[in-house]
This record gives C-alpha cells, sequence and structure tokens, in this order.
C-alpha cells in the first residue's frame, strides 16, 4: 500500500500536483480521525415520517445514523434544500468533509460545487446512482464517490415488472374510469394485451436487467438483452435470454423495451426521434434508469402520435419534475415520482449500506470494491 501511494504521489508530481493539491489533500486525508462535518440531502416525509419505524430514507429520520454519527463527536446536518446559490446545501458546502445524497432527491454536484468544497473527500449515494454528480470533476479533484451497489435492485426489477403488466393491460384508464364514476369496458379492452408471446427488451443487463428477465422467465415471453458485455453462457441458458449486440438490431424485434442502463455522457440523449424511429409501432416503454437518457420531446411526440403505445417510469430529468414537465400529461403514460428503488425494505439496506461505509472512512478503510464510483480518480467502467 504504501508503495503503491508513492508511486502515485511520483506520477502525480510530475503532473504537476503537490501536496496542497485537491487530490492529494482530499485523498490521503481521508481517513483522519478528527471530527468530520457530514451533510445529508433527503426529502421531506413530514406526516409520513412517523407512520413506519423503519422509513429511514428521509430528512425526519436521516438513515437512522445521527445518534451513531454525533455520539462519535461527528456533525450531522440534513436537509431538503439543495437548489440555488441561498439554499441550505450550498451554506454547508465549504466546509462539509461528507456529502450524503439519494438518487430520489438528488444533491446535484457540480464542478462549481466540487470546487467551492475546499474540505470535501467522499460523496456517497444512499442508493444506486450518482449521475447527479459530475464524476469527472469530482476524479479529477480527488474525492471518492461511492454508491450501496445492489441495495434497492430487487425493488426496481419488481417495479419494472410491474409497469410492463400496467402498460399491457391498459390499467391506468381503468383505473380512472373507477375513480370518476365511469364504466366503459370498451375504453380500456381496445388497447389491453396479454404479456405471454410478447417479446422484451432491456437496454442493459447489470444487476437489475438480469433480475428482470429472470421474473420475465415465468411470462413464456421472448427475452432479449442488449448490454456493453454478454452474460455468461449458463447463466444466459438460465434466464432464456438472447444476446443482441447491435442495440439498432434489437429495437425494431420489441414488444416492450425497458431502460437499464447508467446515465453516462454516451447514453444521455440516447433515445431520440431517430432511435424512437427504429422502433415498432406501438411499442410500450419502461424506463426507470434516468430520465435524460431520453429526449424529452421527442418521447412527448412519439406518445402523442402512438408511435410510442405507452410509456411508463419513475425517472425524470431534472427531480423533482416541475409541474409543467410534458411528460406529466402525454397520454397513454403511466408515471410516478421517483419511488421504484425507494420501498421500506431498499431504505433498510441503504441506509445499512451507507453507515457501513462511513464505518470505513473513518478507520481508513477500503469500501467493497463494486460499491466505488469514482476511486483514485478513476471512474468505474459503466462510468467511462
Amino acid at each position: 500500500m504504501a508503495m503503491r501511494r508513492a508511486t502515485r504521489a511520483a506520477i502525480q508530481a510530475c503532473a504537476g500536483y503537490s501536496s496542497s493539491s485537491g487530490y492529494l489533500a482530499r485523498h490521503f486525508h481521508a481517513s483522519s480521525g478528527d471530527s468530520k462535518k457530514i451533510v445529508g440531502v433527503f426529502y421531506k416525509a413530514n406526516e409520513y415520517a412517523t407512520k413506519n419505524p423503519n422509513f429511514l430514507g428521509c430528512v425526519e429520520n436521516a438513515l437512522g445514523i445521527r445518534d451513531w454519527l454525533e455520539t462519535q463527536g461527528h456533525q450531522y446536518i440534513v436537509t431538503d434544500d439543495k437548489e440555488g446559490p441561498d439554499c441550505e446545501l450550498e451554506k454547508h458546502i465549504p466546509d462539509l468533509h461528507v456529502l450524503i445524497s439519494t438518487p430520489f432527491h438528488p444533491a446535484y454536484v457540480t464542478a462549481e460545487r466540487i470546487k467551492k468544497a475546499k474540505n470535501l473527500q467522499l460523496l456517497l449515494t444512499a442508493g444506486i446512482g450518482s449521475d447527479h454528480i459530475d464524476l469527472q470533476a469530482a476524479a479529477a479533484a480527488g474525492l471518492t464517490v461511492a454508491e450501496v451497489t445492489g441495495s434497492n435492485v430487487v425493488s426496481v426489477a419488481e417495479d419494472e415488472l410491474m409497469r410492463i403488466l400496467i402498460l399491457m393491460r391498459n390499467f391506468v384508464p381503468g383505473y380512472n374510469q373507477v375513480v370518476n364514476g365511469e364504466w366503459n369496458v370498451a375504453g380500456i379492452a381496445y388497447r389491453a394485451y396479454d404479456l405471454e408471446g410478447k417479446t422484451i427488451g432491456t437496454v442493459g443487463a447489470g444487476r437489475i436487467g438480469k433480475l428482470l428477465l429472470q421474473r420475465l422467465k415465468p411470462f413464456g415471453c421472448n427475452l432479449l438483452y442488449h448490454d456493453r458485455l454478454q452474460m455468461e453462457p449458463g447463466l444466459e441458458k438460465e434466464i432464456g435470454a438472447k444476446y443482441i449486440e447491435n442495440l439498432n438490431e434489437m429495437l425494431p424485434k420489441c414488444d416492450v423495451v425497458v431502460v437499464n442502463t447508467p446515465l453516462t455522457e454516451k447514453t444521455r440523449g440516447m433515445f431520440n426521434k431517430e432511435l424512437i424511429g427504429k422502433m415498432k409501432k406501438g411499442v410500450l416503454i419502461v424506463n426507470n434508469a434516468r430520465g435524460a437518457i431520453m429526449e424529452r420531446q421527442a418521447v412527448v411526440e412519439a406518445v402523442e402520435s402512438g408511435h410510442i403505445g405507452g410509456y411508463s417510469g419513475d425517472v425524470w430529468d431534472p427531480q423533482p419534475a416541475p409541474k409543467d414537465h410534458p411528460w406529466r400529461y402525454m397520454p397513454n403514460q403511466a408515471m410516478t415520482p421517483h419511488i421504484s428503488g425507494t420501498t421500506i425494505d431498499a431504505q433498510l439496506r441503504y441506509a445499512a449500506g451507507t453507515k457501513d461505509m462511513l464505518e470505513k472512512y473513518f478507520k481508513g478503510e477500503d469500501f467493497p470494491a463494486q460499491n466505488y464510483i469514482v476511486k483514485d480518480g478513476e471512474l468505474a467502467p459503466q462510468y467511462r
């Protein structure tokens, strides 16, 4: 370890880094035993905060780690106020050491904020998905970025399966009829289908994509997947899914397309008018990955024209979504706030995972390797 650090220091010295540079100062002092200032950004639960003792992912319950942190002498500030120059988060940027956020109410960590955060060492995502952080800027500044990998994959995969069925069976109009005191079977049945025999394709087959494919197998679907890596042959056979290396080849075959790829510079706006145009007319799309993977207006136009037969997801760009966001008003949509990965079970997992990483941080120990998004100036492969 000492030799590796010395080698890295020599390399950085050649590249123009000094011992007072952001990289060295932030990286090598992370294991200091001094008191740390930790800021958590979560959504407010208000009256719901006391309705479930395991509702940990909100401002009021703050991942359940306040007492633990404060008894160890650390300062723990929690807020939902994260936007604008006068927000509560901005007041703490200059002297915080650790920033914890969630994908459900993300604190957008820009290059400008990183530059202001002179003491910042660690950015933790309580959940999965760290694209609310400028990862290139974080890497250049020597910050560590980590998330609780695997904490909500079951939650999201189950939610995706639910959304596929909701769209396939045209559920939302039926529910709305009941709420509105109506009864018009024809208004639902003319575009309701069975899932059996349909071709489902997932764009991305990481942890969530694999779980979704496994859960779809009993429905008797034709399962396809596109990813930068192909599954091991044994697992592929067990799931019964076929790998399609070329996305343009897979999309026209699909009755349902599920988006399971991370948001990167390569995937931002990937589903534009041209790509959507290659899909079947009437295709159903489920996106619980990230809203910015879709070109906003291209989705609206395709849904309104009927080229996309139905769109469902819980991710928006930005989040929270403004009241005038056009996806709120599209026909044949089944959108929700970003909820798929924050079930109570998932909250227990990502709260425990966050505490575990903080414990390791205070001791100067490494995190589980799969949790790192940025480490030693390098991005995880899925974000490159």
